[in-house]
């Protein structure tokens, strides 16, 4: 789960690897020292913390995978919150405390969730209604959620660790379902940075989610492991949301694939 937090107006990306926010420390570097070539600064830093004795610091750094601005993953340096709070203090900045703050707040609240996750369930429902989503439609969001974490918990579980398996997983399960990859169907509806469930219609959120269920019951009852098998049961789990799909289209007479999406379709609505 890739989430964008905000730091007195500045992007800070940030994932969760090994059940903890994990930060890109370039958009930290950006955030408390305004430079105009943060990866210069961090690149320099990393070589002085190094020199300095603290390689332990450089040993705790993950290579993640979060989205960069042209909307592809890109492996990002990454560290959790503990490290962060080092790397922190060799900032000479202003705003070092008040981020310390910051973090240490953002910390809490992912380790209250894990302790309570209706508390997760909650805030992602609260951001949906603020955004102006209506209440059907957040239902069939929060349990495709649901699902889609179900399925991931099983490839975890089945030999699938990185995040590019998951996204071949994904996109044989969407080309079975809908006949196009996420990526042809963000392209569909001129989406690029936004997320694709979060300007899906109802019949389409339905349909990802028999795709991906369906995917995750072949996996248990065929106890799968690797990822050849799991690819081949997603493509067949795919496959069942597909002929439904299909049926329904010959019944309405129309693509259940749209091009809409919902900053589109909000925007229409504030004209009228």
């Amino acid at each position: 789960m890739t989430k964008i937090a905000i730091f007195r107006g500045v992007k800070i990306r940030k994932i969760i690897y090994l059940n903890e926010w994990w930060f890109s420390v370039i958009d930290v570097v950006e955030a408390l020292t305004e430079s105009d070539r943060p990866r210069k600064y961090w690149s320099d830093l990393k070589k002085k913390l190094v020199t300095e004795g603290y390689s332990e610091v450089s040993d705790k750094i993950g290579q993640l995978k979060l989205e960069a601005p042209d909307g592809k993953l890109r492996e990002t340096d990454c560290v959790n919150t503990e490290t962060m709070f080092r790397l922190i203090q060799s900032i000479p900045s202003p705003k070092a405390e008040p981020f310390k703050r910051w973090l240490a707040k953002v910390g809490y609240e992912r380790v209250k969730e894990i302790e309570d996750p209706e508390l997760a369930t909650k805030r992602t429902r609260m951001l949906y209604k603020l955004k102006g989503y209506p209440d059907d439609w957040i239902e069939k969001r929060m349990r495709g959620i649901a699902i889609r974490e179900e399925l991931t918990d099983e490839w975890q579980k089945r030999g699938a660790q990185r995040q590019r398996e998951y996204e071949i997983l994904t996109a044989e399960i969407s080309k079975a379902t809908f006949g196009i990859t996420p990526k042809e169907y963000k392209r569909k509806k001129g989406l690029k940075r936004e997320n694709l469930r979060d300007h899906m219609d109802d019949f389409e959120l339905i349909f990802t989610m028999l795709g991906e269920r369906s995917t995750t019951e072949i996996h248990r009852q065929e106890e799968s492991q690797g990822v050849p098998k799991l690819k081949r049961d997603a493509k067949r789990g795919g496959h069942i949301a597909g002929v439904s799909r299909k049926d329904l289209e010959k019944e309405l007479g129309r693509s259940v694939v749209s091009d809409k999406n919902f900053l589109r379709n909000r925007e229409s609505k504030k004209l009228k």
